[in-house]
């Protein structure tokens, strides 16, 4: 496969003929020999439908001869003229061959299109095969860049990019191929022609024409291409705000803001209506000032073709000869222009796309990096230094370590640092300073593929595909049996859920599993997670979006989930770690305190604090709670009691 990410192609810069370079490989590929056979044939095809199309305008020529017998006698042919017309039934001859000529006239026309469009129809697959494994390098490239990329993109204006660059390559591979080189093919023949024909100033004139044509249409597109890059930002943000807007449909309903969503949005949409505009308007300005260069073109050329046929130099067939030329010359010229606007426009509508690729992930496997092996899942940490960014470390030496099978959970107030461990681990981010092992292994120098394998998570905010709850619950091992998926909800404690909805495990989840509650999506997490059956668990603030209730519900399941596992809990509410063999406590990047619960307690430290606030909150809670219930239950007894 090529490498295209370091080609920044740019509409301004003209590398056209370095992206044809990079596409090549799409076109011509070197495992598809069908596809090659395809590409020969389609070029077998082109220059035999362009040989036909400029000998279709002989058969014009001849006919007009044919019946114009006059013009026989014009260009020196008077006896054969006046023998033909002394022959008795000559006239039936004539308008035999003239008909003749006709036939093979129109006959010749069928095979060219026909030629023409199984040229198109050979080429079809061989252009959407490209189109299809640059739309699939860019997908897969999209999946190597780092976290720190995805957290900043905006999503709707990054599929919009994907999507006009795909439909970009397409005009690129299509224009490019099946009409510029075919175009460049019939004016060389009809130079020639015209060279050998009649003379070195009617290929001047038509020389002259072509290249005023040229220089015209391309000045003209350049300057659409600025109008075309406005038009197309104003599309992608007026798509990212409506994508961002519909995403977070929700919090526009809370706050009532649906007219300041609709104001933004059509903003984004009265700059694009502006921009759309002036590229409608421009076009007409670029057409006609193509049909006037073309026009005096040709009417200087049928001039001097009239006054030669006056001359007696030429004869009628001629001059009908020179115009069915022009005007079958008129059509690819024409193309030239379209051709030139869609790759210059499929430039354009590429750049970012390439610029995408031009992206290195931050994270990459070594070169000769092997899968990592394990044997007993014991994580570590050493001396672990991180920042996001290089002015403010987060990790400050943290060092810990999860023995095999046990649970170790970190604590700390927000921003402490917890959740960059946990991305950490799964190598979302490479360490600035010491390293992270599992089962000794340096995870920076195995395959990412295979650390994310060993390690299994349920996240605190659990986002769904918009499908079944069955495949939701599969992606944790994708080629899991119905029994298994089942059996994973029913220690996840959420198969009796699934069983009363009316479509069961084929239930949609919605956009985001927003048709399920967020501990129905806590237990789907965890359903996924004893599927994919890992030999290390994270847990990352699994509950701390959940009510009391429900967290204890849920604890039940992931303290199964955790069972003889490697765990890693980052925690917010303490009561659910109590049990773990080890908590840590982290403060500002570092490890402050540790030990167990009950070991923390008695050091009267943050920890302590912290359990003491969490436990006048929780306590406040369930006295909130009963006090519900009570009046609850005083209005249904005084409803039970009949009025004296």
């Amino acid at each position: 496969m090529a490498d295209t990410s370091s080609a920044r192609v740019s509409g301004d810069s003209g590398e056209t003929f370095s992206t044809l370079r990079n596409l090549w490989p799409y076109m011509w590929p070197s495992d598809r020999p069908d596809l090659k056979m395809r590409v020969v044939w389609a070029s077998f095809f082109l220059v035999l439908a362009k040989l036909l199309t400029v000998g279709v305008p002989y058969f014009y020529k001849w006919a007009t001869d044919a019946l114009d017998h006059s013009s026989a006698a014009g260009t020196g042919a008077g006896d054969t003229a006046a023998a033909v017309a002394a022959t008795p039934g000559w006239l039936p001859l004539v308008l035999a061959g003239a008909i003749t000529l006709v036939v093979s006239y129109n006959v010749a026309r069928v095979i060219s299109v026909g030629l023409n469009q199984l040229r198109d129809a050979l080429f079809a697959r061989v252009g959407q095969h490209a189109v299809r494994r640059l739309a699939y390098r860019t997908f897969v490239h999209m999946h190597r860049l780092s976290l720190r990329f995805h957290l900043e993109r905006r999503t709707g204006g990054l599929s919009r990019i994907i999507e006009r660059g795909t439909k970009g390559i397409e005009a690129i591979v299509r224009f490019t191929i099946l009409n510029t080189i075919p175009t460049i093919l019939e004016f060389a023949l009809v130079a020639v022609i015209f060279g050998f024909s009649y003379g070195i100033a009617y290929v001047a004139v038509i020389a002259v024409t072509i290249w005023l044509y040229g220089w015209f249409t391309i000045k003209a597109s350049d300057w659409r291409i600025n109008i075309r890059r406005d038009m197309n930002e104003s599309d992608t943000d007026a798509n990212t705000k409506a994508i961002d807007s519909l995403l977070n449909f929700e919090t526009v309903k809370y706050f009532g803001n649906e007219t300041m969503e609709a104001e933004r949005f059509d903003r984004s949409m009265a700059r694009y209506e502006v921009a759309a505009t002036r590229i409608w308007t421009s076009l007409g300005w670029l057409n006609f000032g193509q049909g006037v260069i073309f026009g005096v073109g040709m009417a200087i050329v049928m001039v001097m073709s009239a006054l030669a046929v006056r001359d007696g130099t030429q004869s009628l067939g001629d001059f009908v000869f020179v115009n069915a030329m022009l005007m079958q010359l008129s059509i690819p010229l024409n193309f030239i222009g379209f051709v030139y606007r869609e790759i210059r426009q499929g430039l354009t509508d590429i750049e970012e796309m390439f610029a995408l690729l031009g992206i290195n992930a931050e994270v990459v496997d070594r070169p000769g990096a092997k899968p990592l092996v394990v044997s007993d899942g014991a994580i570590r940490f050493e001396d672990v230094r991180f920042g996001y960014d290089p002015a403010r470390e987060i990790l400050k030496g943290v060092s810990f370590e999860v023995p095999p099978g046990k649970s170790v959970a970190i604590v700390g107030p927000s921003g402490a640092g917890k959740s960059t461990i946990s991305r950490l681990l799964f190598r979302f981010y490479d360490v600035k300073g010491g390293r992270i092992t599992i089962d000794g292994q340096d995870i920076s120098e195995v395959t990412q593929e295979s650390v994310r394998a060993a390690i299994g998570i349920v996240p605190q905010d659990t986002v769904l595909f918009n499908d079944t709850i069955a495949y939701n619950i599969r992606y944790g091992r994708i080629d899991a049996s119905e029994e298994e998926v089942v059996r994973a909800a029913e220690l996840a404690q959420i198969a009796g859920f699934i069983e009363q909805l009316p479509d069961g495990f084929a239930a949609m989840v919605g956009e985001r599993g927003l048709k399920l509650s967020g501990g129905e999506k806590q237990r789907v997490a965890i359903a996924r997670t004893i599927l994919k059956a890992p030999p290390i668990l994270v847990l990352d603030e699994a509950t701390s979006a959940l009510d009391t209730h429900t967290e204890q519900e849920i604890q039940s399941a992931l303290d199964l989930v955790s069972k003889n596992r490697t765990t890693l809990t980052i925690a917010h509410r303490l009561s659910t770690i109590i049990n773990c063999d080890e908590i840590l406590v982290l403060k500002a990047g570092e490890i402050v305190e540790r030990g167990s619960h009950r070991e923390l307690l008695a050091m009267s430290g943050l920890y302590a604090e912290m359990w003491a606030m969490q436990r006048e909150a929780t306590e406040a809670e369930e006295a909130l709670r009963r006090a519900r219930e009570s009046d609850e239950m005083g209005v249904l007894e005084r409803r039970r009691t009949p009025p004296v």
